[in-house]
């Protein structure tokens, strides 16, 4: 289970640090520091969003 959320988490950990990101430049933010802590927060989100995807996918199987 453990190697398939970090395979997992490569691809949602990236996904959402770059929403964020996205975000933030839309809102305006175009400097260095608040880029970095987007991606940073989008990041530590993606930790719980990884559990429940592999936590959903290994009850199916």
């Amino acid at each position: 289970m453990l190697r398939l959320a970090f395979i997992l988490h490569l691809f949602i950990g990236s996904t959402i640090a770059g929403s964020a990101m996205v975000v933030a430049l839309v809102m305006g933010h175009d400097t260095l520091t608040p880029i970095l802590w987007s991606a940073l927060i989008g990041f530590i989100i993606s930790f719980p969003v990884t559990w429940l995807v592999t936590k959903a996918l290994y009850e199916r199987g």
